[in-house]
């Protein structure tokens, strides 16, 4: 039997076939009937949850139950989020003779907002401008009448969240934060200033603070950014170290606020730029190591006796470069003054974290050709800085934050006690 069914087994030639297709309509046609497949499959599991839920309150259809609390009022056309849109759907609905019309918890879940302002925050953080945030979206059949992607819902929606976000952060308390360093800077968009604070705990962690609508070079507008911060709860009373670029305005409205208990550090790298704007290309680089290596010093008096020396070489033929240099000169020390040494000093005589944050909202708003009026440019500050913040790491130099608190101590100990006489 067995060698009689050989024959049979024998494999045939094989034949090649040839058929010319669409292959790029095909796929997308595939695409669309696919995604449409799942939406249809959803809907059908939320229509089923729903009835559940609705079975739950009324009881089972044409079943008479008297413990039921609500009566079955047929159905309404309704939304669900799906992804960074909506979708349409057919809600069924419960209506009780004391209560209402009563809410199914399925459908809550599914026709909530969350999900959809988290893809709009998200796609504008990535760059997708509210003109292009449908093309990003999967495509949804016409059947379903997907809506809230359009350049317009987009707008009122970023419009709405980034006004809640500016809002919580102008509310925010502060006073659980022991913050032993703040930061002031301001950001620049075209005719308009931003001024932001960023503060540092004691553990090294960065915390945004307030914001400003104003500029560096007003005093009021200062004076009123620091006077929030203290309502909100930041201790006036606690010896602090506020780094700043080293305007005037910025400085006076400190210290008139802080008193004593304001240590200055004005940022290096600004006073740099300052001085070398005022010297010629050739004496540029000699200068530019001079001050690198006063401010190198281990010793603040070492780098205050070469700084002082590097603006007496330049009075004669450069005064513009020594009247800046000898402008806040003790201010660019503070740090040095204090003790502290390594990543933590590299870090502090700078206002380069800050600027970093800065860079951050820059490339958060890159697509935004038009800017309005001041409450625009702070939402848009506040929605990108929502967005740095899951990202901000701890200071670099963190690990060396006891050695300035106990620094800042011994100094509010000093000024306390009248013992502290700051150089001459």
């Amino acid at each position: 039997m067995k060698s009689r069914m050989k024959p049979a087994l024998r494999a045939v030639p094989a034949a090649e076939v040839q058929i010319s297709l669409p292959v790029q309509g095909v796929l997308r046609d595939v695409r669309h009937a696919f995604l449409g497949l799942c939406i249809d499959a959803g809907q059908r599991v939320l229509a089923a949850l729903m009835e559940a839920d609705r079975v739950a309150l009324c009881g089972v259809k044409g079943v008479p139950d008297a413990a039921r609390r609500a009566t079955r009022g047929g159905s309404t056309r309704s939304q669900v989020v799906l992804g960074g849109q909506r979708i349409a759907v057919r809600r069924p609905r419960a209506r009780s003779l004391a209560e209402g019309e009563l809410a199914l918890p399925s459908f809550e879940w599914a026709a909530s907002s969350d999900p959809l302002d988290a893809a709009t925050m998200a796609a504008i953080a990535a760059g997708v401008s509210t003109r292009r945030y449908a093309s990003t979206q999967e495509p949804v059949g016409v059947t379903h009448r997907p809506s809230a992607a359009s350049k317009s819902a987009v707008s009122r929606r970023f419009v709405q969240l980034s006004q809640e976000q500016l809002a919580q952060w102008l509310a925010r308390p502060l006073g659980k934060l022991d913050l032993a360093v703040v930061m002031i800077d301001g950001i620049h968009f075209r005719d308009r200033v931003i001024l932001l604070a960023l503060g540092i705990d004691a553990q090294g962690n960065k915390h945004v603070l307030g914001l400003r609508e104003g500029s560096t070079e007003a005093a009021r507008v200062v004076a009123s950014l620091l006077s929030d911060l203290i309502d909100r709860g930041l201790d006036a009373q606690r010896m602090r170290l506020w780094v700043i670029d080293g305007g005037k305005a910025l400085r006076k409205a400190i210290v008139q606020t802080f008193g004593a208990h304001a240590l200055i550090q004005r940022c290096q790298e600004h006073k740099r730029r300052n001085v070398l704007e005022h010297l010629p290309e050739d004496m540029q680089a000699s200068v530019k190591r001079a001050l690198k290596d006063a401010w190198s010093a281990t010793d603040a008096d070492v780098g205050r006796r070469q700084l002082q020396r590097l603006a007496s070489s330049l009075q004669s033929k450069h005064p513009g470069a020594a009247a800046s240099l000898r402008e806040g000169l003790e201010e660019t020390l503070t740090v040095q003054e204090l003790g502290i040494t390594g990543a933590l000093y590299r870090t502090l005589r700078t206002t380069n974290p800050i600027e970093n944050l800065n860079g951050s909202v820059a490339r958060f708003s890159r697509n935004v050709k038009r800017w309005g009026d001041g409450q625009m440019v702070l939402r848009w500050v506040a929605s990108a800085l929502s967005d740095a913040a899951g990202r901000m790491r701890k200071l670099r130099g963190s690990s060396q934050m006891r050695s300035l608190l106990k620094a800042l101590d011994a100094r509010r100990t000093d000024t306390d006690n009248g013992t502290f006489r700051k150089a001459a």
